[in-house]
């Protein structure tokens, strides 16, 4: 795999945001921002997080949309362009693939499960599944959840470059034919003994929740989470179509002059248990903040949720069961959520230690997303959840 294809295959796997040339869009089309509560000491805080949005769209994303929930209420931003064909600018609501967030839904699910006593967190994976993984005996679902299982990561060989990424967008996989593919490719290390992020591990997870409930893992999600806490613009759809108000996806595969490719449609059986919610910036704020107050979780499998171990990140982010941990403010203090990149869009959702502020933000680009950008997302993150 040269350069360019490990770097499309990480960012997709993983939402690691690396340097690229800036695509040719237009300048931000800032303002358009909703706030809520007291006023006083409210506009220097709101204007700086518009110039952070607006900075990611200058940098090279093509449109952004942000919701922060702190203690003068909640803020709504927009930048950029919703659909590039058309210039239509963001709305806060509109939906948007969030990628690797679904993990955290996934984990929910899986840890209510075990909070049901019909299955544990250290049972072997060949316990439920048998047969399905050839080291399934010492493969627990705990390191399925933690990414230490050692399983390589079928995207990494799927969509190595820009010609496999347009192809999976109108290609049907079933999640066998994928842990088929990492599973031939052999392991990346010994169950246990390293760690090593890896989509592969909750595919195995999204089959063991429908093993155990005998549904379909998109209905479970609905009815443990979505219906609960009234997410209605949320979903894990089997359609290619994104429902409702939406931010079109764009690459420039073909490099950064030549024209976008639009990638709003996109078959979503390659992210599946992995990656593959929909959902927008409020409903992803209410999850996490239903998920940390105690409202899908008991306090035990909560507290195993979140403890994190080491990664090898070089950004020393760390990792629970479906959660990241990153440090984001001046005094050491990490957030907590998780970061998601498919296709077409680059998503952050994190909330901060004590759960006071929220953070969900979104853009409509993530393969081709240029280093400004990211950098620009980065700062938002530290505008809205740090100390000012």
């Amino acid at each position: 795999m040269n350069r360019k294809s490990a770097a499309i295959a990480a960012l997709i796997a993983a939402a690691v945001l690396v340097p690229a040339a800036a695509p040719a869009v237009a300048a931000p089309l800032g303002g358009s921002a909703v706030a809520q509560g007291r006023p006083a000491d409210r506009a220097a805080d709101r204007a700086a997080l518009q110039q952070a949005l607006d900075a990611a769209v200058a940098g090279g994303a093509p449109g952004a949309i942000a919701e922060v929930r702190d203690e003068h209420g909640t803020w709504r931003g927009v930048s950029g362009y919703a659909d590039l064909a058309d210039r239509q600018r963001p709305q806060a609501s509109d939906r948007f693939r969030a990628g690797s967030v679904t993990k955290s839904f996934t984990s929910t699910v899986v840890l209510q499960l075990v909070a049901e006593g019909r299955i544990g967190l250290d049972d072997p994976i060949e316990r439920h599944l048998p047969g399905l993984l050839p080291n399934g005996d010492h493969i627990t679902v705990r390191r399925l959840l933690n990414h230490t299982a050692g399983l390589t990561d079928f995207i990494e060989l799927l969509l190595a470059d820009p010609g496999a990424v347009q192809a999976a967008q109108h290609t049907t996989y079933t999640p066998e034919q994928l842990i088929g593919l990492a599973v031939q490719h052999g392991p990346k290390f010994a169950p246990g003994t390293s760690w090593g992020y890896s989509n592969t591990n909750y595919f195995v997870l999204g089959l063991l929740v429908e093993h155990t409930t005998g549904r379909p893992l998109s209905q479970e999600i609905t009815r443990r989470i979505l219906h609960p806490l009234h997410l209605r613009n949320t979903s894990l759809p089997g359609s290619d179509q994104l429902p409702g108000p939406q931010l079109h996806g764009y690459e420039w595969l073909a490099g950064p002059g030549a024209a976008p490719v639009d990638l709003t449609t996109f078959n979503p059986s390659v992210y599946w248990a992995a990656g593959g919610i929909v959902s927008t910036t409020s409903d992803l704020n209410r999850f996490y903040r239903a998920l940390f107050g105690g409202e899908l979780l008991p306090p035990e499998q909560l507290r195993a949720m979140q403890e994190m171990q080491q990664t090898d990140r070089d950004d020393h982010r760390t990792y629970g069961l479906g959660l990241e941990a990153r440090p984001a403010c001046a005094d050491g203090s990490r957030v907590v959520g998780h970061t998601g990149s498919v296709a077409g869009y680059t998503t952050f959702s994190f909330t901060s230690k004590g759960g006071g502020r929220q953070l969900t933000l979104a853009v409509n680009t993530s393969v081709t997303l240029p280093a400004a950008a990211g950098d620009a997302m980065n700062r938002l993150v530290t505008t809205a959840l740090c100390d000012r």
